[in-house]
């Protein structure tokens, strides 16, 4: 069974969250776009001022972005928001396209480099698996999600396992905090999640839901330490 990693890195509201077992479709709180700026600025420590408050008219949410974790071997993965929650039917949709899924809206979460969770989500063994290689991320390690010209850079700072038989386990990873939900986000954190199918049946758990969805899912979660714009194209 997988278990978090030591979450010496996490926010201190994080820090106590993390390593519980958490669980069934809450939402998480959601916040409206934000205008990312064209260049260079290095984030001040946990990237609190990453990005200016989100507001109605500052940017897209639903802007299509891609993500890249190079210890992963993940390199431009296209990341497709929709409104909803987690691995709800649309974004199952998303994710049988073999891209990943993005929910966004009253049950959804932030859009990137925008102070919350972003939330994504993609398969690890069907469609492609292009998240097939997420459970070997680690604390310390690079996550890069390209959005609207700029390059968003996340660091990882924990594993979480969710579980989507408890409500409370699911409400923890869709919450503007990873983990904590009802805390007010202070910083821009993502959230990225595949399923843990081959270590649920390792177990001899095999349940899972209507859509297939097994018992627990992984969670990778990091904090916006840089903003840069992207190079040019070509």
């Amino acid at each position: 069974m997988l278990l978090p990693f030591p979450s010496r890195a996490v926010p201190a509201v994080l820090a106590g969250a993390v390593t519980a077992l958490s669980a069934a479709c809450a939402p998480s709180a959601a916040a409206g776009p934000v205008a990312p700026p064209r260049t260079t600025a290095a984030v001040p420590a946990p990237a609190r001022a990453a990005a200016p408050p989100a507001g109605p008219g500052v940017a897209v949410r639903t802007q299509v972005s891609t993500l890249s974790i190079p210890s992963a071997g993940i390199a431009g993965l296209r990341v497709v928001p929709y409104e909803g929650t987690t691995d709800d039917a649309p974004g199952t949709r998303i994710q049988d396209l073999g891209v990943a899924a993005s929910p966004y809206g009253e049950r959804g979460g932030v859009g990137p480099g925008q102070i919350g969770n972003f939330l994504v989500t993609a398969h690890r063994l069907s469609a492609g698996g292009p998240l097939h290689d997420l459970p070997s991320v680690d604390e310390g390690d690079t996550v890069l999600v390209t959005a609207g010209g700029t390059v968003y850079t996340y660091e990882i700072v924990a594993t979480r396992k969710t579980s989507f038989r408890s409500e409370s386990s699911l409400s923890g990873q869709r919450a503007a905090v990873p983990g904590a939900p009802g805390v007010s986000p202070a910083q821009a954190m993502i959230t990225i999640s595949t399923c843990a199918t081959p270590e649920d049946h390792a177990e001899g758990n095999f349940w899972s839901d209507a859509r297939g969805n097994p018992e627990h899912r992984i969670d990778k979660i990091g904090v916006l330490r840089k903003t840069a714009g992207a190079p040019p194209a070509g």
